[in-house]
């Protein structure tokens, strides 16, 4: 069964709702019998990469509050981080626009590493502070997860996914998806925005439930009669 997940790299709901998920699926016992595919969502596709002003000014400016206002409301997630084991520091984190860094993670999904690259780019943003629209610091993040540097490099100096990109970003726009995270469920299920891992298990059990049972194969009822096998037994 399928499961696609819209989301956006400096969404501090989307690795919240990441944790969550993961720890649903930790519990969920056919989770060998998933396809799990993260597709690429801009929040803000205008952003300009900024490494002179604090993500804290950046986001003060983009509502139109106060950069306390803006830190009172970065404590709050970061509170919320804490919760599912991660670390967030917006005094570190750099604006950036995320299509270069979405470009990376459907290179990665070609080369089967597409999940450790999105945790990866976004501990990155997070946590430590890093240029996600900077190729050489996404270079490096790839070959520390396994990817070959050359490669990457190339097809991000290339565009080579920004079509993809525009594709997902298109397709959550035909799904009505306005927020991220946004998880997927065999395109029959939605579950918006980071929620509590029952919902996560709750939708995977229903879900999976479904799929199966329409996937499911019925053995043949047969009324055996005189016949001849491909062995020439007659």
């Amino acid at each position: 069964m399928k499961i696609e997940i819209w989301s956006d790299i400096v969404c501090p709901f989307c690795y919240i709702g990441k944790r969550r998920f993961e720890e649903a699926l930790q519990q969920f016992s056919h989770i060998d019998q998933l396809e799990i595919e993260y597709k690429s969502f801009q929040l803000n596709p205008n952003t300009v990469t900024n490494t002179e002003i604090s993500a804290h000014q950046n986001l003060a400016s983009h509502k139109g509050i106060s950069v306390q206002e803006a830190k009172q409301m970065g404590d709050h997630v970061t509170n919320m981080a804490k919760e599912v084991g991660l670390t967030y520091d917006f005094d570190k984190a750099v604006v950036a626009n995320t299509l270069k860094a979405h470009q990376m993670l459907h290179f990665a999904k070609a080369k089967k590493l597409q999940l450790e690259t999105k945790e990866a780019l976004l501990k990155a943003y997070f946590t430590d502070g890093v240029n996600i629209d900077d190729t050489d610091s996404l270079v490096g993040i790839g070959e520390s997860i396994g990817l070959n540097g050359v490669e990457l490099r190339k097809s991000l100096d290339a565009n080579e996914f920004e079509e993809a990109v525009r594709f997902d970003i298109y397709e959550a726009q035909q799904l009505r998806i306005q927020g991220v995270p946004f998880y997927v469920f065999n395109r029959k299920y939605g579950i918006s925005g980071a929620q509590q891992t029952e919902v996560f298990q709750q939708t995977l059990e229903k879900s999976f439930g479904e799929w199966s049972a329409e996937n499911t194969t019925t053995p043949l009822q047969t009324i055996s009669g005189d016949s001849c096998d491909v062995d020439g037994n007659c």
